[in-house]
């Protein structure tokens, strides 16, 4: 049997398709719509869609942290779409089916993967063999056949009882829904009109819910894309002038992810453009993303009461000036704590060494070990014998969440990295959300910040930029968490939705509704959340937000903002202290003039 040398081969003996890889080509340019001609093709594909064999309830998929996601695809053309947009949601393995000989071998390889995701066309439906590999994995895995096609060969499906998702349109638009109908991103609502076999007759059927973020475009919404090139005049001022080197920003509104695009580059050198897949240092945006959230948890549980005193969980405070401040005083900034304080200042050259060892085991910075205890011995004691001057007032502090990181983890006997991760991050399918990237990442996918010449004398890339935070080993309550623009999405769509995702509730409504309303009479805050400003002067967080509005800055050039009344999630990422610190940033309202731009366009309408 001869082999085709450029493109395809039916292997007649087999009955399976293959690819001549010794003579690839260049996949095809795909084509999708934009506009109102998106918005009509997402339509008519959700109305050509239904959902099959679904009684055990597998779609949407639950229970990401617990998966293991493999895509397998063959002669469906907009895998590529398909499979881009199942990557949002959890990560997915994707595999080439048409690149393996033997089937045997494609079973081998997903060995190790639970969830089998399999995309299917009418040629496909036609393979013997791969409705072997079907049936075997039947009941070995959980599996979710997604098949585009004219529905003639539905009936070879007759014996399983896999769910199907079947639609009768193929385009990058239908490909694009399907997959996030797999994960809830978007609710499955139509039923079999006809017979299609025996078992799939008409009426057969099941809806879903949304229960994740959908990825769409502004028009979806009722805003002209055309109204958000704003966005990238400012994008360019601010790279221009040298403001930042660049940044991601995404923006979800009524829950449908409607903008996420990059800018720029991760430093002035240009060589690496910014992705939106980079993970960013959040600087204090880890006080809401992280122990704040641990926070809600443990009062939500009734294992933590905000009118309880830091004495009544930290033992070594009992016999200081903080052992009768409450929760609350923390969560607020208002126990009269010092702003900050300086601990790389006092490090002597004993303290840290250029090699790891037992006596010096803390990673600050490739090169730079702090020696063991030196957080005990040194900086809690600097911090529990600091001044309590403005007990009361309003005085915003690193201190409170470091604290909080103490009180949590004494409730929870788990270091607050691993709560957020096993509680939050990895239920959520958040890829890229947590404490110390660099061990989990390659350093060309996180932005560096700054080129420390004070402290570390180093490039930070991967290592929190926070001095404190770094001295205690990169986990700290108030700086050290990391994560892209579409985790943050949906961990603040969470929130927006009254604690709930994808079908799990993380929080009581009314928990949510507690922190993230303003709770002091002496500022503008919410419980560890901070919120729109009053004084209408300062435009923040923007020139429109509302007064429900509620989120955070970060020190390193970041900002999530969640707006109830608009149903709004505004992140914006950056690396502005790359080189060295600089103001412009914050002087020019780059965060806040690019929310402005959302506002006024959903004013505007279509």
């Amino acid at each position: 049997m001869k082999r085709n040398k450029c493109g395809w081969l039916i292997a007649v003996l087999s009955g399976f398709i293959l690819l001549n890889t010794a003579c690839a080509q260049k996949p095809p340019i795909i084509t999708i719509p934009t506009g109102a001609n998106y918005v009509s093709e997402e339509n008519l594909s959700i109305q050509s869609t239904v959902l099959l064999n679904n009684e055990q309830g597998v779609v949407p998929l639950t229970g990401l942290d617990k998966a293991t996601i493999a895509s397998v695809r063959f002669t469906h053309e907009y895998a590529p779409v398909f499979d881009s947009l199942l990557n949002k949601y959890a990560r997915v393995k994707n595999f080439n089916g048409l690149t393996y000989y033997n089937i045997s071998k494609l079973t081998d390889d997903l060995k190790l993967y639970n969830t089998i995701i399999l995309q299917l066309t009418d040629l496909d439906l036609n393979n013997q063999q791969l409705l072997n590999f079907i049936t075997m994995n039947d009941k070995l895995k959980k599996m979710v056949v997604v098949y585009w096609g004219s529905g003639i060969p539905l009936n070879k499906l007759d014996g399983v009882n896999t769910p199907v998702i079947w639609c009768n349109r193929i385009s990058p638009v239908a490909a694009a829904y399907a997959a996030q109908a797999v994960f809830g991103g978007m609710a499955i609502t139509q039923k079999l009109t006809k017979n299609a076999s025996a078992k799939y007759v008409a009426g057969s059927g099941f809806i879903t819910a949304k229960t994740r973020l959908q990825y769409t475009v502004p028009e979806a919404v009722g805003i002209k894309a055309e109204n958000l090139t704003a966005v990238d005049n400012i994008a360019n001022e601010a790279i221009n002038d040298h403001a930042t080197p660049g940044f991601t920003v995404l923006v979800a509104k009524d829950g449908k992810v409607i903008f996420n695009k990059a800018y720029g580059y991760h430093t002035y050198t240009k060589t690496q453009p910014d992705k939106i897949t980079d993970v960013f240092d959040l600087a204090s945006v880890t006080k809401i993303s992280a122990t704040t959230l641990e926070v809600m948890k443990l009062v939500d549980e009734g294992k933590l009461s905000l009118d309880s005193t830091m004495g009544s969980y930290v033992a070594l405070a009992r016999n200081t000036s903080k052992n009768d401040i409450k929760i609350r005083e923390l969560m607020l900034h208002q126990a009269g704590l010092v702003s900050y304080i300086p601990f790389y200042e006092r490090i002597k050259a004993t303290d840290h060494s250029s090699d790891s060892s037992a006596a010096y085991p803390t990673k600050v910075a490739d090169g730079y070990y702090m020696r063991k205890d030196y957080f005990k011995e040194v900086m809690w004691p600097q911090m529990l014998n600091s001044a309590l001057r403005t007990r009361g007032q309003y005085v915003y502090s690193d201190l409170s969440m470091y604290f909080m990181k103490e009180v949590v983890e004494t409730v929870t006997a788990t270091p607050l990295n691993v709560y957020v991760q096993d509680n939050f991050y990895n239920p959520l399918g958040m890829q890229t959300a947590g404490f110390l990237p660099r061990n989990r990442f390659a350093a060309d996918q996180i932005v560096p910040t700054e080129n420390d010449t004070y402290f570390r004398h180093t490039l930070l890339t991967g290592y929190v930029h926070d001095q404190g935070a770094a001295m205690v080993g990169g986990v700290s309550g108030h700086a050290g968490l990391f994560a892209s623009t579409n985790d943050l999405a949906i961990l603040f769509q969470m929130l927006l939705n009254g604690g709930n995702y994808g079908g799990i509730q993380y929080f009581k409504p009314e928990t949510v509704a507690q922190f993230t309303a303003k709770q002091s009479n002496v500022s503008r805050r919410g419980l560890g959340f901070d919120r729109w400003d009053p004084v209408v002067s300062k435009h923040y967080p923007s020139n429109y937000a509302s007064d429900q509005t509620f989120g955070h800055t970060g020190y390193t050039g970041t900002c999530v903002w969640v707006d109830p009344k608009s149903q709004l999630v505004y992140i914006f990422l950056s690396n502005r202290v790359y080189p060295k610190d600089s103001t412009l940033l914050n002087s020019r309202r780059i965060r806040g003039r690019i929310q402005d731009v959302f506002y006024e366009a959903m004013q505007k309408g279509m």
